[in-house]
């Protein structure tokens, strides 16, 4: 399995972020989070069984009208939560 855990910088709060977010994800394999953060961050964790479908998830909220939101991405590879269940939105 294939975890990324990845911070998205930018105006990317009060835009339907995190929904916007879930709803890519219910068109990938993927399982995970999603949450805002108090310094204005979203931070997002999801992995996959298959590393190829992660990462078009990832791009495809990228090209999404997202996108525009998005000033800085960081991307890190992390070891997976086993038990994780569909995509949700964390508080």
């Amino acid at each position: 399995m294939t975890a990324k855990h990845v911070f998205y910088t930018g105006h990317v709060q009060g835009v339907g972020f995190r929904y916007s977010t879930k709803r890519i994800a219910s068109g990938f394999d993927v399982t995970g989070w999603v949450k805002n953060l108090p310094d204005g961050r979203v931070e997002m964790m999801a992995q996959s069984f298959e590393a190829d479908e992660l990462e078009a998830f990832l791009e495809d909220i990228q090209q999404s009208s997202l996108g525009s939101h998005i000033k800085e991405r960081e991307v890190k590879a992390v070891a997976a939560q086993p038990g994780l269940r569909g995509f949700n939105i964390a508080h």
